[in-house]
């Protein structure tokens, strides 16, 4: 295997509260489109195998019990953490370190109630 992940998307229920909120965390801006009845709001990335969007559509249900991706953390991810109770969503784990070859992570749940992962290594 090449790379693990090439393409991740994050359900949502209403992808203009989602920008918002990851907008506001990130400091990012998204591309937005549709195509196939779905819309989509792409991460900003540099590297096509590290990419992926937020996706409104009929089989995009949001979920705190599915699969837990890691977003990037940046140098120190509490600026992001710092930022998510204000733009809507929950910290449901601080920033804690796991290990030098895991680096720090944090936790939390967006707008629209799915749980997401922070890292930096």
């Amino acid at each position: 295997m090449k790379h693990l992940i090439n393409w991740v998307e994050i359900p949502v229920a209403d992808i203009k509260r989602a920008i918002k909120f990851y907008s506001a965390i990130l400091e990012a801006d998204f591309h937005q489109m549709e195509m196939g009845g779905n819309y989509y709001a792409l991460f900003p990335s540099e590297d096509k195998f590290n990419c992926g969007a937020l996706v409104q559509g009929e089989y995009y249900k949001p979920s705190q019990d599915g699969v837990l991706i890691y977003l990037d953390g940046r140098k120190d991810l509490n600026i992001i953490l710092s930022k998510v109770k204000a733009a809507g969503g929950q910290v449901i784990m601080e920033k804690m370190y796991l290990a030098k070859e895991a680096g720090y992570i944090g936790i939390f749940t967006d707008t629209e109630g799915n749980k997401i992962g922070l890292q930096h290594l």
